[in-house]
């Protein structure tokens, strides 16, 4: 009767789980949505923009963002999330930005941390972490995403470092996505070498722009605007990653807990049949005594 007991115990504690797994996932999902709208809303304001400064950069004006340094230091930006439950997505990240970091010496880095599961695993790393930001998710509003921008944008200007490089997930849909390392500064005709030797030249379109006022006027305007709307689209594009993986991962955990509730039932009924049949036994063995 224990071994009942036992059984069912357990029983009840996986579809308690079960539960659990069933409510988070509807809860990822429904926050999914309104993550993934802004993700795909900031997609073309971002590409539009890198368009207009690709342009620019053909051109001869010179500005400090533009600036090619030799890297003595660099600050990297590794964005994961806050928490746990959603399968291998922070170990991608970090697995990823551990292969980039390898390239450099220790020395050379600046860790610029963005979320818990980021500043727990490199807290115990010898890296230098220049700045810690938990909670980010929660907390994505324009004002927060400028400030955070301008401190990066402030340090690279004053040559503090001479690179900034963003590691992050990109969503592509609930079942993919990809962490990718892209260079956030310095801007120039380096941030567009991939994606021009990427263009088919027979289906290179010649656009001429005339620009007024000129390109230096232009690119003070512009490029405030564009360092903040790259860091704004690189979160919406994490927290919609994070919030996918989390989903895959109740999702399996839901099935895992189905399978084992279906072999806990056929095993709790064996059980109470075995017991049944084992007390017939003893009553009629003593009922002939």
């Amino acid at each position: 009767m224990s071994n009942l007991k036992n059984i069912r115990s357990r029983l009840r504690s996986v579809e308690n789980i079960k539960k659990i797994t069933d409510t988070m996932e509807r809860v990822a999902a429904a926050r999914l949505r309104q993550a993934q709208e802004k993700a795909e809303q900031s997609r073309p304001y971002i590409q539009k923009m890198q368009q207009i400064l690709e342009k620019i950069a053909e051109t001869e004006v010179i500005h400090p963002l533009f600036e090619p340094r030799v890297v003595k230091k660099i600050g990297v930006i590794i964005v994961t999330a806050d928490k746990g439950l959603c399968g291998a997505y922070n170990t991608n990240i970090i697995h990823k930005a551990n292969a980039f970091l390898k390239k450099y010496e220790p020395e050379q880095i600046e860790l610029i941390l963005v979320g818990r599961k980021a500043i727990d695993y490199y807290s115990r790393r010898n890296y230098t972490i220049k700045y810690e930001l938990p909670g980010w998710a929660e907390n994505l509003s324009f004002h927060n995403v400028a400030l955070f921008s301008d401190q990066l944008v402030n340090r690279f200007l004053s040559k503090k470092t001479d690179e900034v490089w963003l590691i992050y997930t990109h969503f592509v849909s609930v079942m993919q996505t990809s962490v990718v390392i892209e260079k956030f500064l310095n801007i120039g005709k380096n941030l567009f070498e991939k994606k021009k030797e990427a263009k088919d030249p027979s289906t290179k379109k010649s656009e001429n722009y005339i620009f007024e006022p000129g390109p230096t006027e232009i690119l003070s305007d512009i490029l405030p605007r564009y360092c903040v709307t790259r860091i704004q689209t690189v979160f919406y594009e994490s927290y919609a990653s994070e919030l996918a993986a989390r989903i895959m991962a109740m999702q399996t955990a839901s099935k895992n807990s189905e399978e084992m509730i279906e072999d806990l039932t056929m095993i709790k009924n064996k059980t109470r049949q075995r017991d049944i049949t084992r007390e017939m036994i003893e009553i009629t063995s003593a009922s002939n005594l």
